[in-house]
């Protein structure tokens, strides 16, 4: 999906409402008009979106600073459409998890639950990395009651496939600590299940 940088959008927002207000006030409504309705445009485009795309971007590449700044710069994620506002949260704890903050990751991904994710597969990412939380706890009745939910949903993702029989195996071969190799697997790629681009939800 074709993103706008988010300093670009800035600047389009503030020179589109102040020149189309100036204009106005000086030559009349239409002169001011067209900066007016290209101000509003990219004004509403960030409130509904905010900079989930581009930090993601980020992510995908590996750039965890850059994408931690950028997720920054969502300033109204309340007010973000319908399933953004919890992969805005399913970001934030994707981050926590990248620097092995578990507990940090996992508020965040329970409120991204709490809050609605797009599809199956944003919510079978989410609570697969809550899942991992709860087996490195070595928990590990309640972390198969959690597989055994994510089973119930409809993954279509393979690399997220793989990422479930993963645990499970693990899981049968619980018998002491946690595999280090898990902890690894978690907060990679940002809100997506695996290594794939993921669609963002349609807006209405």
């Amino acid at each position: 999906m074709f993103t706008i940088n988010i300093y670009l959008r800035f600047a389009s927002i503030l020179i589109g409402l102040l020149g189309g207000i100036g204009l106005w006030v000086a030559f009349g409504f239409w002169y001011g008009f067209p900066f007016l309705l290209i101000g509003i445009f990219m004004l509403a485009g960030y409130l509904m979106l905010g900079t989930i795309m581009s930090t993601n971007t980020l992510l995908s590449q590996s750039r965890f600073k850059e994408a931690e700044e950028r997720l920054k710069l969502t300033f109204f994620p309340n007010i973000l459409l319908v399933g953004y506002k919890g992969v805005f949260y399913m970001t934030h704890g994707a981050l926590a998890m990248q620097q092995k903050d578990l507990a940090t990751g996992e508020k965040w991904l329970k409120k991204a639950l709490d809050a609605g994710l797009p599809s199956d597969n944003e919510r079978g990412a989410a609570m697969l990395q809550l899942a991992m939380i709860t087996a490195s706890k070595n928990n590990r009745q309640a972390a198969q009651n959690q597989l055994n939910e994510i089973k119930k949903l409809n993954i279509t993702e393979n690399m997220l496939k793989e990422q479930i029989k993963e645990l499970e195996k693990q899981l049968k071969q619980m018998g002491q600590a946690m595999n280090p190799s898990m902890v690894g697997m978690m907060g990679r790629g940002g809100f997506r299940g695996g290594g794939g681009k993921r669609k963002m939800p349609k807006m209405k």
